[in-house]
């Protein structure tokens, strides 16, 4: 059984300022560009059965800069939809929802084709992600290039965990995480790597 390697895409405008973005699709910074090809050592001298990004620009330009050539984008790799809060950070969303937290109350419906998406929801997107790699994890090393929410409930999904346990799994911008296995049973062997 390969490893699971899961990277999250390079720093942006508003992953420095915390602002929740799900298909705004912003670039990656000059930071987030040095993060991404910071991460090409880590992948130098591994070969994958299966490399696969977030349809996303800011994913799929971390997996070049990464050296990930070829990764192939995958829909259900895309971010948490914050619907109505797209944009907005935790702190705008307290004044007036004090007691508002992602992990439990998921989001309000946004613009037409994005209705939001419940800790639920994502996780049977991260499920099928599972279940569609799983055949190549039997043959080796697999890599996903993604986004904070998404894997971080992807993560707690491979561990048997509730989608909302992913709220368990803090995850920085360009880093890399790797799902293993002990004794057949999923397990973190690493969290929050990063490049040179």
């Amino acid at each position: 059984m390969g490893d699971l390697l899961l990277v999250r895409h390079g720093e942006t405008e508003w992953s420095v300022s915390g602002r929740h973005t799900s298909w705004t699709d912003l670039p990656l910074t000059q930071r987030g560009e040095e993060q991404a090809k910071s991460l090409a050592p880590l992948f130098a001298d591994r070969t994958f059965a299966l490399a696969l990004t977030s349809p996303l620009g800011r994913a799929i330009r971390t997996a070049e800069l990464a050296g990930l050539y070829g990764a192939v984008p995958d829909p259900d790799l895309h971010e948490w939809d914050y619907g109505a809060y797209e944009g907005i950070t935790t702190v705008e969303i307290h004044r007036t929802r004090p007691d508002w937290y992602l992990w439990n109350d998921g989001v309000p419906p946004g613009s037409p084709g994005h209705p939001g998406e419940s800790p639920t929801e994502v996780g049977q997107r991260a499920d099928r992600v599972l279940s569609h790699i799983d055949k190549a994890l039997a043959d080796g090393d697999v890599v996903l290039v993604a986004h904070a929410h998404f894997l971080r409930v992807l993560a707690a999904r491979r561990l048997g965990l509730p989608a909302a346990d992913g709220r368990l799994f803090q995850l920085a911008t360009g880093t890399v995480s790797r799902l293993s296995t002990e004794h057949g049973r999923p397990v973190i062997a690493q969290w929050n790597a990063r490049g040179n």
